[in-house]
């Protein structure tokens, strides 16, 4: 015990398991005269309890309020009020109306007040609140809408979200897009979720967090590998190593495998036609198609021009009755078929 006369808030965090705390804050609290808290299920009192820490419970409502008890405790030695994981909302500025008019009125040496944290949040931490939200929402008692939702019935909030999420980026709205990558991440726990709640074969945001490590890890040997080295190593270069690990990774026989059919045809189409050409298996397309385009690709042209001239085409194609969306899709399956054509792979 010590002479002191100072009340300390030991702060931690909920995040971490309870009893991992700084040696400063074991240290203070084996050393103080008086422990409280104010809930007599505070996740931390196991822990103080295996430790040898005497702990008083205050509860709030009770015929002394904890800051007077705090205050007390605090003028006759020192005092470690340990914060609750909601942070006991008031008790700092009740605490400090209490000082002010002791100070006021007595004009007695007041105790020092220190704040100690004795455990904090590490980056990402705050992905834990995402799944405990998602486990209180799944579990009973929790919401009967998201209880009741599938694999299959949230395809079609995953397809808007990652919509929204382009739509943010391309606007340049950086409010929004905070916005819509945490609406994004919701749906990647959400499907983790209900995959955790299977009989057979479950598994969670653990392995799906697991497996993404291991895939950076494995595709980026140039960092984590045992002869790790960025010595001349070119973006252009790790994009390669990636596409080929991922092609030996899935057993893929062509280079079109893997692009997902279902892509709106536009971005289908620049996939296909950049893999093929990354793979060297890019075949020629049909020249007076290409002779058509580049009359339209004048040295003046920019991105702006060129989206107007496929809203055009578009509209040219709507006014003869034609689905440009269908159209290109249909063209992007005959290429894919040449392509696997070159690789001695039937279409």
């Amino acid at each position: 015990m010590t002479d002191a006369r100072r009340i300390v808030l030991l702060a931690t965090t909920h995040r971490v398991p309870a009893g991992i705390l700084s040696w400063s804050a074991w240290q203070t609290l084996h050393e103080a005269d008086t422990v409280l808290v104010a809930a007599p299920d505070h996740p931390l009192l196991p822990a103080l309890d295996s430790a040898g820490v005497a702990v008083t419970v205050v509860a709030p409502g009770g015929s002394v309020e904890p800051t007077v008890v705090l205050l007390r405790a605090g003028t006759a030695g020192t005092a470690v009020w340990v914060m609750s994981p909601d942070g006991d909302p008031g008790l700092v500025a009740a605490l400090t109306t209490l000082l002010a008019g002791q100070a006021s009125g007595t004009g007695a040496a007041l105790p020092e007040v220190e704040m100690l944290p004795g455990s904090w949040d590490v980056p990402g931490a705050r992905l834990l609140d995402v799944v405990a939200v998602m486990d209180r929402l799944r579990s009973s008692g929790g919401c009967p809408w998201d209880a009741a939702q599938t694999h299959r019935s949230l395809v079609e909030y995953l397809v808007e979200e990652t919509y929204e999420v382009v739509e943010a980026i391309e606007t340049g709205d950086d409010t929004d897009l905070r916005e819509e990558l945490g609406d994004l991440l919701l749906q990647v726990v959400f499907h983790a979720r209900i995959a955790q709640e299977r009989a057979e074969e479950p598994w969670g945001i653990d392995e799906v967090s697991a497996g993404i490590v291991d895939k950076l890890v494995s595709r980026h040997p140039h960092v984590f590998g045992p002869a790790a080295s960025l010595e001349g190593v070119t973006p252009e270069d790790v994009e390669a190593s990636w596409h080929a690990l991922k092609a030996r990774e899935k057993r893929r026989e062509s280079v079109t495998d893997g692009i997902p059919p279902a892509l709106p045809a536009l971005v289908l189409a620049g996939k296909l036609l950049s893999r093929a050409s990354k793979g060297d298996m890019a075949v020629p397309l049909a020249p007076q198609a290409l002779s058509r385009a580049r009359s339209l690709m004048t040295a003046d042209l920019d991105e702006a021009d060129l989206g107007e001239a496929l809203l055009a085409v578009v509209e040219l194609a709507r006014e003869r009755g034609w689905d440009a969306e269908v159209a290109l899709r249909a063209a992007v399956r005959d290429h894919r078929a040449a392509i696997r054509a070159r690789e001695g792979l039937p279409g």
